[in-house]
């Protein structure tokens, strides 16, 4: 039975995890680079604790907001993590008048963002979450042509119903280029 489970995830695999709208390309596993995210309108639910304590109560205003609009989810999910914020990328096809501020979900605009980004496999916890950051912090530590200027993110690319060793996430910092 575990042989005919494990057959089925990599056979549904490439078709669950490309049925969503992309925000922008994916980082290669393993992989460290500078990249350049388009702008964006991403809905947002937030909590006091951290993201890896409570992130299930953060989804569930988030999805009932896209039901209510009939909104597609896109991908991918983004995540600050101390305090815990989720946040769903709208697609460029809704117009604006569907999106509004709520009690628990807010609107936002992102302006065009260069991120330094690692690629990882596994599953979405704290632990994996905390060693992908430390190795693109000491990554971007070494690559002196950029800075950090703000927290750490976890970029989350699959659903909950993925294993943990198919999913996919990256960390992104936001950087700007040191000027000499």
């Amino acid at each position: 039975m575990q042989n005919i489970t494990f057959y089925l995830c990599l056979t549904l695999f490439p078709i669950i995890s490309s049925a969503y709208e992309q925000a922008f390309a994916k980082t290669d596993v393993g992989e460290f680079e500078i990249k350049t995210l388009p702008p964006a309108r991403l809905i947002a639910s937030q909590t006091d604790a951290p993201y890896f304590e409570d992130n299930n109560n953060l989804f569930r205003p988030l999805f009932r907001y896209i039901s209510s609009r009939d909104v597609a989810m896109t991908i991918p999910v983004e995540a600050d993590i101390n305090p815990g914020v989720m946040y769903f990328y709208i697609g460029t096809d809704v117009c604006s008048e569907v999106l509004d501020d709520t009690e628990n979900v807010s609107v936002h605009e992102l302006p065009l963002r260069l991120v330094a980004s690692l690629g990882v496999r596994g599953g979405y916890n704290e632990r994996n979450f905390n060693r992908a950051s430390a190795k693109l912090s000491a990554w971007l530590l070494k690559n002196k042509s950029y800075e950090a200027i703000g927290e750490v993110r976890g970029v989350f690319w699959n659903g909950p119903f993925i294993p943990g060793f198919f999913k996919r996430f990256e960390v992104h910092i936001p950087v700007q280029v040191v000027k000499e």
